[in-house]
């Protein structure tokens, strides 16, 4: 039987009275083939139900999750499959409470997670959910020397040689308390407990290839970017995204989420007339039959204009660019992400996105958040796999 590559998209959409699309869609994409099988949900909340708006974090995270559930039994898997979340508060002071729902729904070996503070698409939403889910077979990775975590989460999770790391953040390896300091210090501990993690996966960060950074505040860049540079290899970095997020202890500078995938077709590669940063990640990482682009800003030949949709355009163009010098298109996309420095200017973008890209592009996570550099205004990274 030969390879087969389907992709299903599932979009929800919530209107207001008026008819003005305030929600986004919840995309699922199924891929079929040599690379382990994943499935990616998008957006999921629980806003309302069939007794109308919920107003609590607790209800809508438990209705969030049953969307979730009912989703994935579309594709024949449960909440057990599931290898990587997102959860996206619209406001930190509720992530005790949306953590007490949620743990009822990963009670045993629970996928990996990071937890942030944004800005939604839907202004109602309390909570926002995106996750990757796989019938492969999985491994969880409970490092000797990382204490287990004490949230419903998991260190890492194994799916062939592709590993999930949660968002990590500076705690102890051996009491799994808060440890202080600036953020450079903080992203040390950070590395250190990554490292424990790809340790007990037999890896190391030379296998990193995609990293989500979320800085509690931006001005403290530069002091994290030379911190994160004394561990990725210089010579080909992991793709990378770094935006501000509030995080779910005042304790915590940085959080850094990760995935790691053994193979010897690692390269990085870079679109026609496009430069590397000189931050430490590549413009994106090859890995035989997934690309690993970092997030991509508006900037152009002339810089960055001033206008959110001509840097929608730019960073598009610069995908596309990047995509085709691996002989990929947009066609081949298989998860996406959009960083809006402003929310309010989500369905701006969403037009040129729209605009742009062919119809059948999964339209992905969507979070308001500052971005690392004045004048930006939005942000896009995706993960191509060839057919």
């Amino acid at each position: 039987m030969g390879l087969v590559l389907r992709r299903q998209d599932v979009h929800l959409t919530r209107l207001t009275a008026c008819g003005l699309l305030t929600g986004f869609l919840s995309t699922v994409s199924l891929l079929q083939g040599q690379e382990p099988s994943f499935v990616y949900l998008h957006n999921v909340t629980g806003v309302a139900n069939a007794d109308g708006d919920i107003a609590t974090v607790e209800g809508q995270t438990a209705r969030a999750l049953e969307r979730l559930g009912a989703l994935l039994a579309e594709h024949g898997l449960g909440y057990q499959h599931v290898v990587a979340a997102n959860v996206f508060l619209e406001d930190a002071r509720n992530f005790r409470a949306m953590n007490d729902v949620y743990r009822q729904y990963f009670q045993n070996d629970p996928p990996t997670r990071a937890t942030v503070e944004v800005d939604l698409p839907d202004p109602d939403a309390l909570v926002q959910v995106s996750v990757i889910a796989t019938s492969a077979p999985t491994r969880r990775i409970e490092p000797r020397g990382l204490k287990s975590p004490e949230l419903p989460y998991s260190w890492g999770v194994a799916v062939g040689n592709t590993l999930f790391i949660a968002g990590v953040t500076s705690r102890s390896p051996e009491t799994y308390q808060p440890m202080t300091g600036d953020v450079a210090t903080q992203t040390r501990r950070v590395f250190g407990n990554i490292g424990l993690v790809l340790e007990e996966a037999e890896m190391d960060f030379g296998d990193l290839v995609s990293c989500r950074v979320f800085l509690e505040d931006a001005r403290r860049f530069s002091e994290m970017n030379e911190a994160y540079r004394a561990f990725v290899p210089a010579a080909d970095p992991p793709a990378r995204a770094t935006v501000q997020a509030g995080l779910m202890h005042p304790a915590f500078e940085v959080e850094i989420q990760c995935i790691a995938e053994q193979s010897a077709a690692r390269r990085v590669v870079i679109g026609e007339g496009r430069q590397r940063s000189r931050s430490p990640f590549s413009p994106a990482i090859a890995t035989g039959g997934r690309l690993h682009l970092a997030g991509m800003v508006g900037s152009g030949p002339t810089g960055v204009p001033a206008d959110v949709r001509d840097q929608t355009r730019n960073a598009l163009e610069n995908l596309r660019a990047t995509l085709h010098a691996e002989s990929l298109s947009f066609a081949d996309v298989v998860d996406t992400w959009v960083y809006v420095t402003d929310i309010r200017q989500w369905e701006t973008v969403r037009d040129v996105i729209a605009e742009v890209l062919p119809a059948n592009l999964l339209h992905g996570t969507v979070i308001g958040t500052p971005l690392m550099g004045s004048g930006l205004l939005v942000e896009v990274q995706m993960t191509a796999e060839r057919p």
